[in-house]
């Protein structure tokens, strides 16, 4: 027996997002759906890249990088370009296909053209700044076989 969606009928039934929390989250993951709010967001200056033709140089992309968080922990996010508009403090916004990126031995939070961010309601919880999981530093380490 096969359902209409195996014969090219109807799209899929969409899965339901599993929401994450922010203490689950560990270096190297991705696909994270979790609902944060925006504690701060400090814009980080705009450097052009060195060698790129003179029109692209000059439109640097707009970086920001945000503390979100949730009930359980905080994180930095790094917002990008239209991202920046959507992560203003006190803003509550749903993360979709969020990815953890490892800066400088840290992780940060981020969403790529694969993943979307959406401002939601405000939350009703407060954010658990004292558990900072971008202050928490990881070292690789090489395991022979």
């Amino acid at each position: 027996m096969s359902t209409p969606a195996a014969q090219g009928g109807d799209k899929p039934a969409l899965r339901k997002p599993v929401f994450t929390k922010v203490d689950q989250l560990r270096p190297g993951t991705n696909g994270h759906t979790l609902t944060v709010k925006v504690v701060s967001a400090t814009p980080v200056p705009g450097r052009a890249r060195p060698g790129a033709p003179a029109p692209a140089s000059s439109r640097a992309p707009r970086i920001a990088e945000c503390l979100v968080g949730d009930e359980t922990g905080a994180i930095v996010f790094t917002a990008r370009n239209d991202q920046v508009d959507l992560l203003k403090p006190d803003a509550t916004v749903i993360l979709r296909n969020a990815k953890i990126d490892m800066f400088k031995g840290s992780m940060r939070l981020a969403v790529d053209k694969w993943g979307r961010i959406e401002a939601t309601e405000p939350a009703s919880f407060t954010v658990k700044e004292d558990n900072n999981l971008s202050l928490v530093e990881y070292e690789l380490v090489n395991v022979a076989e």
